[in-house]
């Protein structure tokens, strides 16, 4: 992936330069494959329609003022032996003096490695990097001598879905609980020293203390764990420019002191770094602060999606300028989302970006206009409940011009007369007669059919049994039956 540090300078170049757009007879092919975070490869999702009002709010995410750039901000931090997970997330939050600051899943103190820590807004998305899939590199040391051959045959057998019951000297309760090694292997061994190297990717919560233990029982040698390093948390590795304890203070240093944030933007990146991965839905800019106030997105706010999106799939939604306005989770499918004109196209799960970052847009239709009115007018209270001055045309129900004249269709269709039907049957050489009896109903109330019953037969329908009458006509059976065994037994 392009280094969104570097691009960010690209851009700055490009700014200085005499660069605009000209106009074109023809619209040119767009090759987004070098855009950054969420907007990489824009020009291969689905086109739902192209028609939208740009709104002058929100900017891309690697453009954003300084402060609000730490606000939605994440740190791929190499974390030193010694220090625990929280005390570094504590140092973190000193240093560039933010209010809050969350990481993506405890490491041991003399563990070193990944540690992916979230600044403010990127808290909300702590908890899907601490679920998120891990990658280790161990050493581990062989209690007496043992060959090569052996301890990859053991690494091979302990892979897929294993018990593990957490250390003693782990935070956790100490219940047994099942984690999958998804892929392993012995990248070296030292024969002389008994001490091997291996490489894991496995599940959130896998303890490579007890994994070693059980490699050592295995081959029959005993083990224990010397050193362990992450190389991978969730989307982040050591390779995507993860940075010390020192790049983080020596940036914020030269902010203070020298006003260059270069080094402070190089060090912290964007949020939308951790979501490059997720299916993507592009909303509309008239649609983003509903979302962020909760309203679930519908068709109408849709603009273009990614392919592979099914019923259930966890999806990032975003707007057109590439920045993260929540985690949602689908509730169509690709082919439904293209040919479908209404209804829910994702639920929220968790909002990231901040309220009334872009201007409302809802409440400005014909009844919420009138409602502001008539508040302003203090026919109605100011929370737009009805009070004693208020009209009785609001009362009854406010209408709009499209439901006045359907209400004045369907008073005209109830003015029509109740249709009865006669259908004349032959049963027995005899003719009779069977009236079948019609009533109009609003269109509103659901339809119901009433017919009249045939001529002779009884009005009202036969009453069901009683539990009483059904036990009390069991009860007489049972004594029946005892009484011609008794008989027989005679």
């Amino acid at each position: 992936m392009a280094n969104p540090g570097r691009f960010f300078f690209f851009r700055l170049a490009e700014m200085e330069g005499d660069y605009s757009i000209k106009p074109q007879a023809t619209t040119p092919s767009l090759d987004t494959s070098q855009w950054p975070l969420l907007l990489k490869n824009f020009d291969k999702m689905h086109v739902r329609t192209g028609h939208y009002t740009p709104i002058a709010a929100g900017c891309s995410p690697l453009m954003r003022p300084l402060s609000e750039y730490l606000n939605y901000g994440v740190i791929n931090l190499d974390k030193p032996a010694n220090p625990s997970s929280h005390e570094v997330v504590a140092w973190i939050k000193r240093i560039l003096k933010v209010e809050k600051t969350g990481h993506s899943g405890t490491l041991d103190p003399k563990v070193t490695g990944d540690l992916i820590v979230c600044i403010n807004r990127a808290t909300r998305l702590v908890k899907a990097q601490q679920s998120a899939g891990k990658e280790y590199v161990s050493v581990i040391r062989l209690h007496s001598d043992a060959s090569e051959q052996q301890l990859r045959q053991a690494v091979e057998t302990l892979s897929g879905a294993l018990f593990q019951r957490p250390p003693l000297i782990s935070a956790v309760k100490k219940r047994l609980r099942v984690r999958t090694i998804y892929q392993s292997k012995v990248l070296e061994f030292d024969d002389e020293r008994n001490l091997g190297i291996i490489w894991l990717d496995c599940e959130a919560g896998t303890y490579v203390r007890t994994l070693c233990v059980h490699l050592g029982l295995l081959i029959g040698t005993g083990a224990h764990m010397q050193e362990l390093r992450r190389v991978r948390s969730g989307r982040l590795s050591e390779a995507d420019d993860i940075v010390t304890m020192h790049d983080v203070l020596d940036a914020q240093y030269q902010y203070e002191h020298k006003k260059d944030e270069k080094y402070l933007r190089r060090v912290v990146k964007p949020l939308e770094l951790l979501l490059t991965n997720m299916k993507r839905i592009v909303v509309k800019d008239s649609a983003v602060n509903a979302i962020c106030y909760g309203a679930q997105l519908m068709i109408p706010g849709l603009l273009r999606y990614d392919d592979g999106i099914d019923v259930g799939t966890e999806v990032v939604l975003m707007t057109t300028k590439g920045e993260a306005i929540a985690l949602a989770v689908a509730q169509m499918s690709v082919s439904v989302m293209a040919t479908i004109d209404h209804g829910t196209v994702a639920k929220i799960k968790r909002v990231i970006m901040d309220r009334d970052t872009y201007p409302r847009k809802w409440g400005k239709g014909p009844r919420a206009t009138k409602k502001k009115e008539l508040i302003q007018q203090q026919l109605l209270d100011k929370y737009g409940k009805p009070n004693e001055a208020t009209p009785e045309y609001w009362k009854e129900g406010y209408l709009s011009e499209k439901d006045k004249a359907l209400k004045a269709l369907r008073e005209k269709n109830q003015a029509a007369a109740v249709a009865v039907a006669e259908t004349v049957t032959v049963t027995d050489g005899k003719a009779t007669v069977k009236v079948e009896k019609m009533e109009v109903v609003e269109e509103d109330a659901p339809k119901k059919r009433k017919r009249a019953s045939s001529v002779g037969a009884s009005d009202e329908p036969e009453k069901k049994k009683s539990k009483k009458d059904k036990k009390e006509k069991k009860e007489k059976k049972e004594k029946k039956d005892k009484k011609k065994k008794k008989s027989t037994a005679d």
